[in-house]
């Protein structure tokens, strides 16, 4: 948080993330100098009720306008199929309506990016209902930004320790559910994040963002579609008729 009455130095991009992936949805806007507002709420609301509310609230509360805004970011997933669906749709239409450019940030690099310099190996996990969990690994870079190494998918939390060697620190809902096998399993100490910033912060997904608008990492509007990891229970419905 800003001190003194002092605003974050609004140069450079500004950035409006939206988290959509869980029960936590979260809304920020964020330049390279800071995040300039954030409003995050952890409810069994729906998603679409509390979205465009939370976003127009800190448009308001930043005194940011549509033009000022560099990018629109949005959660890629994994996480609720409902949440990512709103929080995509919601994200193309502001893109498209505004004719700014769409960024989308795993919802497990936004963990990660809430633990950045460790010099551990940070193992961010979903709860991905069915024994499992969605996993990847991130290492700081040298500029204290974690970078995912290997794919994103859905394991067994005892198949997750069997390959972990090395110390690790353990975030989100997933770490929570199965701390006992992941303690047990990993050859090396596990530590485990504070459950306090175990929700996805739009904050974070912006910082993620930011790195990935200077690299001119953005989307096609048109055709992006959120990255489930797992189909959903309709989808496997549908397939198995």
């Amino acid at each position: 948080m800003a001190h003194h009455g002092m605003p974050p130095s609004l140069n450079g991009p500004l950035i409006l993330a939206l988290e959509n992936s869980s029960l936590c949805g979260s809304v920020a806007i964020v330049s390279p100098g800071g995040c300039l507002a954030e409003s995050s709420l952890t409810t069994t609301k729906t998603h679409s009720q509390r979205l465009l509310p939370a976003i127009q609230q800190v448009m308001a509360d930043s005194g940011v306008s549509w033009q000022e805004l560099s990018a629109i970011a949005v959660s890629a997933g994994p996480g609720s199929f409902t949440g990512l669906r709103i929080g995509l749709s919601t994200a193309k239409g502001l893109a498209m309506a505004t004719g700014k450019p769409l960024i989308s940030v795993s919802s497990l690099s936004t963990l990660a990016c809430q633990l950045p310099w460790t010099t551990r190996l940070i193992c961010p996990l979903l709860d991905a209902r069915k024994q499992e969990v969605y996993a990847a690994f991130y290492r700081s870079d040298e500029d204290g930004i974690p970078r995912r190494s290997g794919a994103i998918e859905a394991i067994t939390p005892e198949d997750l320790a069997q390959r972990i060697n090395e110390d690790v620190i353990f975030i989100g809902d997933g770490a929570e559910v199965y701390r006992e096998v992941l303690t047990k399993g990993v050859r090396g100490q596990a530590s485990f994040a504070n459950p306090a910033i175990f929700f996805l912060r739009a904050a974070a997904l912006g910082a993620s963002a930011l790195v990935k608008w200077q690299r001119g990492e953005v989307l096609d509007t048109a055709s992006t579609t959120p990255d489930y990891i797992r189909l959903s229970e309709a989808e496997i419905n549908l397939k198995l008729k």
